[in-house]
């Protein structure tokens, strides 16, 4: 039997974490988590020379990244 390799566990840890944001009902928690589970992508994407996942996930990266400085930039909009 194959011993799994350093970047296959990260591949399967930043399975678990994108999965685990998608559970989150607080926004913030779920860019913060998806943020790090598409880094942990990018890195294993880079690792196994698969440029399209690294790519596509470091877009990812930015995204959540840009609706975090929202988030935290902009005031809360007022409830009623």
């Amino acid at each position: 039997m194959d011993s799994i390799n350093i970047w296959e566990w990260v591949g399967y840890l930043a399975s678990v974490v994108v999965a685990i944001s998608l559970m989150m009902s607080d926004i913030k928690k779920l860019r913060w988590w998806n943020l790090i589970g598409a880094g942990l992508f990018v890195a294993y994407g880079l690792a196994i020379d698969a440029i399209p996942v690294a790519l596509v996930n470091f877009f990812i990266v930015l995204i959540d990244a840009y609706y975090l400085v929202k988030l935290y930039r902009d005031p809360p909009p007022p409830t009623e």
